[in-house]
């Protein structure tokens, strides 16, 4: 048997997944992470903010109350930025697709008009 092709069994075969497929299925895993850092920061701030009585709440108290609050919004955006990241690439991933069988089609009327 040739080195090649010993090589070339001993190779994965090619996933069905795209590039694209892919990275969208990985935004969508930290899109979620995102979304739950970001309500259970909001759980957090809140019950802080409850249990720390206000005359308490002032100096280095406050603003770390207020930075998490700053953060939690943060956090919202990023996930609202991904949630829009994730729409490109399904709608990339549809355009891609379409391309794909359009060319499929073209190169079989090609074909067929070339057997003639």
């Amino acid at each position: 048997m040739s080195q090649q092709s010993q090589s070339s069994r001993q190779q994965p075969a090619p996933s069905a997944e795209t590039p694209l497929e892919r990275a969208l299925d990985r935004n969508e895993t930290v899109e979620e992470t995102v979304k739950q850092s970001g309500a259970e920061l909001f759980v957090i701030n809140a019950v802080l903010k409850q249990e720390i009585p206000d005359h308490i709440q002032t100096g280095d108290v406050a603003q770390a109350l207020e930075k998490t609050g700053e953060l939690e919004g943060k956090i919202q955006e990023s996930a609202a930025d991904l949630a829009h990241v994730n729409e490109l690439l399904e709608q990339e991933i549809g355009e891609r697709a379409d391309v794909e069988r359009e060319l499929a089609a073209t190169k079989a009327a090609l074909a067929r008009a070339q057997a003639k």
